[in-house]
């Protein structure tokens, strides 16, 4: 499976919550076109599942790897990074797809479900850039991608979710300031809604699906391959000169 961009044989990619939809589709990208992929989830069942269905996915690819990672524990995700540049000695890639969200009006939303979606999506996030700038800092390269959402210019009954991927809108732009100069480019990427398993498995899918739709200007849901080949591109030489952009996926729905 050749997708016509860069080849990126010889290059690492770390790819958090690579096993969701989004994660494993980019997985599939990145390794079909050369790197050796690493995956890393909180679910180590579901982790399994993705890593066995890259593998169908791209037989001729190196073997798509896994590692069990709660990127709200800083110190585990230190030990993640370590571990990666002890086998193989660099990372060039890093896409963080991981984050959920905790959907409540305002006034009913809870401390929890603010503090855990702000923990895993905007902290998690933070965590592994910070030690993917080490590695590639030193390295004097390295792609960062981070996934923000449509969300994050904000959405009624999304306050939480909204403000995490505000601030993974910042952070990024940040550290694309800071790491130009060493070689790091560092992007963003904004989907819409993305027909995935988990959004078919809503109850309300259909509803939210015809919503969608209407407001989009290409009147179709996003797939997972919409957002595999934009973060292909950012995580290309090709894309060397483009750093702190927000790129929405989003069939032409910003607001």
């Amino acid at each position: 499976m050749s997708h016509g961009l860069s080849d990126l044989s010889g290059q690492v990619a770390l790819i958090t919550g690579g096993a969701g939809g989004l994660g494993r589709e980019a997985a599939t990208w990145l390794a079909a076109a050369g790197a050796q992929v690493v995956i890393a989830d909180v679910n180590s069942e579901a982790l399994a599942r993705a890593a066995a269905d890259c593998a169908d996915a791209v037989a001729d690819a190196k073997p798509v790897e896994s590692v069990t990672l709660d990127v709200t524990d800083s110190g585990a995700a230190g030990a993640a990074f370590a571990d990666i540049e002890r086998r193989h000695g660099r990372l060039d890639i890093l896409v963080t797809s991981h984050g959920f969200p905790r959907d409540r009006r305002l006034t009913d939303l809870s401390d929890e479900e603010w503090s855990d979606v702000i923990a895993v999506c905007l902290t998690g996030t933070f965590f592994c850039v910070r030690e993917a700038a080490r590695l590639m800092t030193h390295q004097g390269y390295g792609r960062i991608v981070t996934l923000a959402s449509r969300a994050w210019q904000g959405n009624p009954g999304q306050a939480n979710y909204s403000a995490a991927k505000a601030g993974v809108v910042g952070l990024t732009k940040s550290v694309a300031k800071e790491l130009g100069r060493k070689g790091v480019t560092a992007n963003v990427i904004a989907p819409g809604l993305i027909e995935t398993e988990s959004l078919r498995n809503l109850e309300t899918f259909e509803a939210i699906a015809e919503r969608a739709v209407k407001a989009n200007s290409i009147k179709r849901l996003g797939e997972p391959s919409d957002i595999a080949a934009a973060i292909l591109y950012l995580a290309s030489k090709e894309a060397g000169f483009l750093t702190g952009e927000v790129l929405h996926v989003s069939g032409g729905r910003f607001s």
